[in-house]
């Protein structure tokens, strides 16, 4: 649904189903599972939120009047694990169910709040906030926020801001703060303002092997490629070794990985210039394609 149309009217609604069918949720929740492979638990987490929002919606509607529902969260996890997607879905789905005005997602990080010179910060931060306000303000690596080593960094004023508009406007933003789990702990004991607001603390866990398989193959579909005969068996082992390696961002060097993979097979098909080249030929990822990566020769399957 756009930005632009108007929340959908669930006043009228008496049954969970109804809330369900005039608000479209069921949908959102449909396209989160087909655009995330995994993450149960964190699917199981969102599921819970729209079930309070529903049931939020039918108490209203019989005058059981309560505090707004807090929706500020936190999204901890490493790279990868489809944290913005989540995000993403989550503005729509707090739209859908009239708990916010516009349904996008700005998503930023310090460069887009913070200033570098005296008087430069609080501009920047308002008008990012401006530009979030009705839908959902995702800031990621939300640490980088706060220095406290460095004396004139202007981090703090940022966080100021954040933490007033977090309080006194959250009838019309959400805040979503994500980063490595690690770090956005210790985030939050340095700033107990922030931690007290918010309510959800979801953590995004890292892919299994097969499950990083499966979204491989999701985005070669979606680019119109595929895997050849002996090429799904030949990622599998890349993944192995990959895996064992430092600096593995999940779903992100899955994409890196494909996308050198699809430069290969370039590269290949480019060296055969008098053969006609068929609709498979184009599509194919073949095994060299992977097995000619330096993962097979720089370091041993785990």
């Amino acid at each position: 649904m756009s930005a632009l149309q108007a929340v959908p009217d669930t006043a009228a609604a008496r049954t969970v189903g109804e809330v369900l069918a005039q608000s479209q949720v069921a949908a959102v929740m449909d396209e989160l599972d087909r655009d995330l492979v995994g993450l149960a638990p964190v699917k199981q987490r969102i599921r819970d939120i729209a079930a309070l929002l529903v049931i939020d919606k039918l108490r209203a509607r019989l005058g059981l009047q309560a505090n707004p529902p807090s929706l500020h969260m936190s999204y901890t996890g490493n790279p990868g694990t489809g944290k913005t997607t989540v995000a993403m879905r989550m503005a729509q789905l707090l739209h859908r169910l009239g708990y916010s005005r516009k349904g996008h997602l700005v998503a930023v990080t310090r460069d887009d709040l913070v200033g570098q010179y005296i008087g430069h910060t609080a501009p920047k931060t308002k008008e990012v906030l401006k530009r979030a306000m009705g839908g959902v303000l995702f800031v990621d690596e939300a640490y980088y926020l706060y220095r406290p080593e460095n004396e004139r960094d202007y981090g703090q004023e940022a966080i100021e801001i954040l933490l007033q508009v977090m309080e006194n406007q959250r009838d019309d933003l959400v805040v979503i703060l994500a980063g490595y789990k690690d770090r956005m702990d210790t985030f939050f004991r340095s700033n107990p303002g922030l931690s007290s607001r918010i309510a959800h603390h979801i953590d995004f866990p890292d892919y299994a092997q097969g499950e990083l398989l499966q979204i491989g193959e999701r985005m070669l579909g979606a680019m119109n490629y595929r895997f050849g005969p002996g090429t799904r068996e030949a990622f599998a082992q890349y993944l192995a070794r990959r895996l064992a390696q430092p600096h593995f961002a999940n779903a992100r060097s899955v994409r890196n990985a494909l996308d050198r993979a699809r430069l290969r097979q370039a590269s290949r098909l480019f060296a055969e210039r008098d053969r006609v080249l068929t609709e498979a030929d184009l599509v194919t990822i073949a095994p060299a394609d992977i097995l000619a990566s330096r993962v097979f020769h720089d370091a041993p399957a785990a």
